[in-house]
């Protein structure tokens, strides 16, 4: 099933048991198409782990929204599109590793491996699109402070066994191939998570602080992280990844002027070399 087929099956589904209780709960409850109805979709389709899903309704919230969400909604859509694309990435790159060693015998055996680099490739590649896209808005947001009001991902941070396998040249049969994938977005968009609320690694005390009632973080550190990401993102297109010095040369310039908002720090002047240093080398290549 398609991830457009499956995201109307999920709304469909979401629609049907939101109808229900919405027939008891009075008229408090958010009318069916309007942006506090695609909030609680996003929110019950986010608790289940299907981020795909997620990103649709929060994309349906944007095109409905009047500025009442979008403090929320955007750092939510931010922190879910960058793991989704780091997951994407580091499928296509254990399918490469895969496809390597599948085709030492025979190269006909490599084929699965590198149809599924080229597909992950091309999907981080549009989710790195979007994540720009959506950073430019959340910068027309003022704010102090920014808010976490989506509560921390569901899943493991663990490297996903079948991805494993992958990269050592066993092929994922059958739906053991969604099922991998899906794994592997979920354990980046923890590792996204973790990011954002400065708990690198350590997801029981990123836990705690989405558990607050008001969890957030500084303006500034938010940026910070974005400009993380921005970065990591322009590394995706590298000459020995998707070989793209245009896009590479426009995310770290975004990265740069993300980080010209942050007051200067050791981690800041070290993202700023890295970004001058991958600029310099792409030239020379």
């Amino acid at each position: 099933m398609s991830p457009t087929a499956k995201r109307s099956v999920t709304l469909f589904a979401f629609m049907s048991v939101f109808l229900a209780l919405y027939s008891c709960s009075g008229p408090s409850a958010p009318q069916p198409g309007s942006p506090g109805f695609f909030w609680n979709a996003a929110k019950a389709t986010f608790d289940a782990g299907d981020y795909t899903a997620t990103a649709g309704h929060l994309d349906d919230l944007f095109s409905k929204d009047d500025g009442e969400y979008a403090a929320r909604a955007l750092p939510w859509s931010l922190v879910l599109i960058s793991g989704m694309a780091d997951g994407y990435m580091e499928a296509a790159d254990a399918y490469e590793k895969g496809a390597k060693i599948a085709g030492k015998p025979d190269k006909a055996q490599a084929e699965p491996f590198r149809r599924q680099m080229v597909l992950q490739r091309e999907a981080a590649a549009r989710q790195v699109l979007q994540f720009a896209d959506k950073f430019a808005e959340f910068n027309k947001l003022k704010l102090d402070s920014v808010p976490l009001a989506f509560g921390f991902p569901k899943g493991s941070a663990a490297e996903v066994p079948g991805l494993l396998r992958a990269s050592t040249g066993s092929m994922p049969v059958g739906p053991q191939v969604d099922v991998t994938l899906q794994q592997t977005l979920q354990r980046n968009v923890i590792l996204a998570a973790e990011r954002v609320a400065d708990c690198a690694n350590d997801p029981v005390k990123a836990a705690q602080v989405f558990a607050a009632p008001d969890a957030k973080v500084t303006r500034a550190a938010f940026q910070l992280t974005m400009a993380n990401t921005l970065f990591s993102m322009a590394e995706m297109f590298s000459r020995d990844k998707m070989d793209d010095s245009e896009k590479l040369g426009i995310l770290c310039q975004r990265a740069q002027n993300a980080l010209k908002s942050v007051p200067e720090s050791p981690d800041s002047k070290e993202l700023t070399d890295k970004i001058a240093d991958a600029l310099k080398k792409s030239k020379k290549s």
